[in-house]
């Protein structure tokens, strides 16, 4: 009885059952981890109108290959190529979009204890405070401006767009920077660090059709902004004098003074550079 058993397993069972390693567990965690990401990327995009084409698309070869219609099959065949291509052109920002958000992870310099430019892309606590002195003294008398704080993705690209400044950042030059009528007043200014780099410069619009009716251009470049970078993007109301900030595709509305200080420590803080160690009746943090 045993021995049939023995035989039986090894005959059938063996067969059939897959034997699991180690690095099979981890491959299945990764293509998780991945097609989970799709997925909430797809979510918060217009590539979900797509996937729903693509799915009625489906469904309807699906249909046609049940029937047998071979004409509409043989089309089908033919335009895959040139469905997946305009598929590339059409969403070529959401998919631009997506590898700047994997970049974000930067992964290589968190580990690089030799990488000497974190501290570069920091402002100071007097930075932030003029930012902020600035934004509520223009509120007071509807002054509309746009300031864009740059953080780990480079704006170059919107830099070129604008004139370039190179200053120190006060609060007198942004409050001058937005006057009504000086020439800079148009358009954004994106700041590096300490330093104003530029000013006029054109942002992309958001496209998010769930936007308020009420909010004009400039929070929508606001918004457009914080959907392609990881910029914090700061927006004064010409209209009402109301301070809001945008990042990461989420606009808040009406800040406080307060609010908008912690947003700025927060974005302030978050690249600093890891703390070192020092041996002391063994090993400590500083």
């Amino acid at each position: 009885m045993i021995d049939w058993m023995k035989s039986f397993l090894d005959n059938y069972i063996d067969g059939y059952i897959p034997r699991i390693q180690i690095m099979d567990v981890i491959e299945i965690l990764i293509v998780a981890v991945i097609v989970y990401e799709i997925m909430l990327w797809i979510k918060n995009t217009k590539a979900w109108m797509l996937l729903r084409g693509i799915i009625m698309l489906g469904a309807f070869i699906l249909v046609a290959w049940i029937f047998q219609m071979h004409t509409i099959l043989y089309l089908a065949a033919q335009s895959i190529n040139v469905l997946a291509i305009a598929a590339v052109v059409v969403f070529q920002p959401e998919l631009r979009r997506a590898l700047e958000k994997l970049g974000e992870k930067n992964l290589l310099s968190n580990i690089n204890l030799f990488d000497r430019n974190k501290e570069n892309g920091r402002f100071s606590d007097e930075t932030a405070e003029s930012i902020v002195t600035a934004c509520y003294e223009m509120g007071k008398v509807c002054t509309g401006a746009l300031i864009v704080v740059e953080q780990a993705i480079r704006l170059n690209e919107y830099e070129m767009t604008g004139i370039e400044l190179d200053c120190k950042v006060s609060s007198q030059v942004l409050i001058n920077i937005f006057e009504h009528n000086t020439p800079l007043h148009d358009g954004a200014v994106i700041i590096r660090g300490d330093r104003i780099t530029s000013a006029t410069c054109y942002l992309p619009l958001s496209d998010n059709m769930s936007i308020s009716k009420d909010l004009g251009t400039r929070h929508r470049a606001a918004l457009g902004m914080s959907e392609v970078c990881d910029a914090l993007v700061i927006v004064v109301s010409e209209e009402t004098g109301l301070v809001s900030a945008a990042m990461g595709g989420v606009l808040s509305r009406g800040l406080k003074r307060e609010e908008l200080r912690e947003k700025l420590s927060q974005i302030q803080y978050r690249n600093a550079e890891p703390k070192r160690f020092t041996i002391r009746k063994g090993w400590r943090r500083k």
